[in-house]
């Protein structure tokens, strides 16, 4: 167990001195196993290598690039600026309309897109400059696209949650039906986090014009195509018809189709399409891969059972237990950028849930809220940086004061799913059990 704790702080350590997580965790777990075959490189890089050979013949991890693909084609399909323009239409006439619109549309991308900080770059481009034209704070503007864009990481189809699924050996079917009451919950909280900055300063966020019948429609319209699509793959996998990767496949086709009947289907936008999905997916491989040969160490090491066997003897309620590693979560979340933290500590911790009787879809769940919640929390705050980044005039600690609102309707969605299980189990278990 302590050779587990100084390879973590070793992890923890080069993250910190920025070498890239994938090569701390797969040097970490390589060196690690080797010192405790008394320093036999051939037999830890034999294991390792063999692991990483039956994670890569797993047909299952196949649902990664496809729903990457999906997503940089729907990205490159324009639906963004009409998600946007619906969404607008239905709430942009109400003060803070349009803030309330952005936070709907980027809900609408990301479930789609599948992606934070992809869903923050592509509504960012959208909607800040429009609501800039309508005079509203950069604090409120950009405030609800960081927050906004961390849906994208629960509301299936998600990355974040298939690869937790992969960790742990769980069904990514009942993982993306977990995920969908939480993530309509995150919507409504950000629509109430918008209401409540213009109440306290109605200057934030002027009314916008109220759309015509026929525009609204027009508008509606529109979104036929993403709004059909996510019913096709969303609905299918919750019924069972497909698999989550029969799933993927079927998107992406309809994303190319969509694509294709916008008249934007050009050889050059597909390959550049393809490269970036397959840049990506190798950079998740990766990074996956690091994380599963750092839990062969830790797991050899016995970390997993050295805390459980630590926290029985201290006879602590599991609650309380439980309570400790969300307080840790949050610590990390201001260090590590969100993907990092979910990998790292995933593979030691859900032992040790799971040992205490709590259901492991719904830490999942858990666990990718408390990870949205490192996208908008200071000092990394990811979906913060990329908007800075986009938008030069746009100062960081403008876009963290303004994001405190919803960081806080954050914090009451993680603490009603914690108490309230239901939240997140219960459409799983109407469906599956």
């Amino acid at each position: 167990m302590i050779s587990a704790l100084i390879g973590l702080t070793i992890v923890l350590l080069l993250c910190v001195l920025r070498m890239p997580l994938a090569y701390a965790m797969t040097l970490v777990g390589v060196v690690g196993y080797a010192s405790l075959l008394d320093f036999n490189f051939t037999a830890a890089l034999t294991i390792s290598a063999r692991r990483i050979v039956d994670t890569l013949q797993d047909p299952a991890l196949s649902v990664i690039p496809l729903f990457i693909l999906m997503g940089n084609l729907i990205s490159r399909s324009g639906m963004s600026v009409e998600l946007f323009r619906a969404s607008n239409a239905l709430v942009g006439h109400h003060r803070g309309g349009m803030a309330m619109a952005t936070i709907t549309a980027c809900g609408g991308f990301s479930a789609i897109c599948g992606s934070s900080l992809a869903t923050a770059a592509t509504m960012g481009q959208v909607a800040i400059p429009s609501m800039r034209r309508f005079g509203y704070a950069d604090s409120l503007a950009s405030a609800c696209i960081a927050a906004g864009g961390t849906l994208g990481i629960l509301i299936p189809p998600s990355v974040a949650l298939i690869i937790y699924g992969i960790l742990t050996e769980q069904s990514i079917r009942e993982l993306f039906a977990a995920g969908f009451v939480p993530g309509v919950m995150g919507i409504l909280l950000y629509l109430a986090a918008v209401k409540y900055v213009v109440w306290r300063s109605p200057e934030a966020g002027p009314r916008g014009h109220e759309m015509t019948s026929q525009q609204k429609r027009e508008a509606y319209k529109g979104i036929a195509g993403i709004a059909s699509l996510f019913t096709i793959i969303m609905g299918g996998t919750y019924l069972g018809i497909f698999t989550p990767t029969e799933a993927a496949g079927i998107g992406s086709f309809g994303a190319l189709v969509i694509v294709y009947l916008r008249d934007l289907l050009t050889r050059k936008l597909l390959k550049e399409v393809l490269f970036e999905t397959a840049v990506m997916s190798a950079k998740i491989f990766f990074v996956v891969l690091g994380a599963l040969i750092f839990s062969n160490f830790i797991n050899r090491a016995g970390l997993p059972e050295g805390l459980v066997h630590f926290l029985t003897n201290q006879d602590l309620q599991p609650m309380l237990v439980f309570l400790m590693i969300i307080v840790i979560y949050l610590m990390l979340g201001t260090v590590l950028e969100s993907m990092s933290m979910m990998l790292l500590t995933v593979p030691v911790f859900y032992p040790v849930v799971q040992s205490m009787g709590f259901d492991l879809i719904w830490f999942g769940i858990v666990v990718v809220v408390v990870t949205e919640i490192s996208l908008i929390t200071p000092p990394v705050g990811m979906n913060v940086f990329v908007l800075s980044g986009m938008f030069k005039d746009l100062d960081n600690r403008t876009v963290f004061r303004g994001v405190m609102p919803f960081w806080v309707a954050d914090m009451v969605r993680l603490f009603a799913i914690i108490f309230i299980p239901a939240l997140a189990l219960g459409l799983p278990n109407f469906l599956y059990g």
